[in-house]
């Protein structure tokens, strides 16, 4: 009871740090609205200004960030899931182990995404003259924004793909733990699951192909 009784108030204090640092977020957010408000300066708190103000390297260069990030973020969520449950049905039933490091697998290929995604994305960003960048300012604009949600994209996907890879494996190792025929039924459910991360890498290259921030 004991045990339990800790566990229980670890979550509950771990849920309540998560919603005091969101209202801690929201409260700091708002007292800087309301400062520039009432200072007669509420012009200056203009979102569009600070998007605009960042440069296109930027972005871009964040989206390369989460894209890989979250990535390995995802790949790494699925692999502690699964492998948890392979080791732990393990000891039941030895003969498990090998078959289900399948689902370690499709969750490493997660991570794979978004190093494919990143090399693509990096290849578009290049030193460029002050001459061109004036020329060319709403195409890098642009371009920076697509290589970012290209990026963000990417990683949202993977991360999803990961936790739900990692779920769905965790799941077949259980199962065939109980009973081998069950082994096969779950894997086309894992398939499924693992071709979630390759709709986020297609819609990805096609947002971020040639969109170079570069002179040439």
């Amino acid at each position: 009871m004991g045990v339990y009784d800790s566990g229980r108030g670890g979550k509950g204090s771990y849920a309540i740090g998560c919603y005091a640092a969101y209202v801690i977020t929201l409260l700091v957010f708002i007292a800087i609205g309301l400062f520039y408000m009432f200072s007669g300066r509420g012009s200056e708190f203009d979102v569009g200004w600070v998007l605009e103000s960042i440069s296109s390297y930027t972005w871009a260069c964040i989206g390369i960030a989460i894209a890989i990030s979250f990535s390995v973020l995802g790949a790494a969520w699925g692999m502690f899931i699964t492998g948890a449950s392979i080791v732990g049905a393990g000891v039941k039933a030895p003969r498990i182990k090998t078959k289900n490091l399948v689902s370690v697998i499709f969750c490493e290929a997660v991570a794979i995404y978004g190093i494919i995604i990143a090399i693509i994305l990096v290849q578009n960003i290049d030193d460029t003259t002050p001459e061109d960048w004036l020329d060319n300012y709403n195409t890098y604009i642009f371009n920076g924004y697509c290589l970012f949600f290209a990026g963000l994209l990417t990683g949202m996907c993977n991360l999803a793909c990961g936790i739900c890879v990692g779920i769905v494996g965790s799941g077949a190792a259980l199962a065939d733990a109980q009973n081998g025929e069950l082994f096969v039924r779950i894997l086309v459910i894992e398939i499924f699951g693992s071709a979630i991360g390759l709709f986020g890498v297609i819609i990805a290259v096609l947002l971020g192909n040639n969109r170079k921030i570069s002179s040439s």
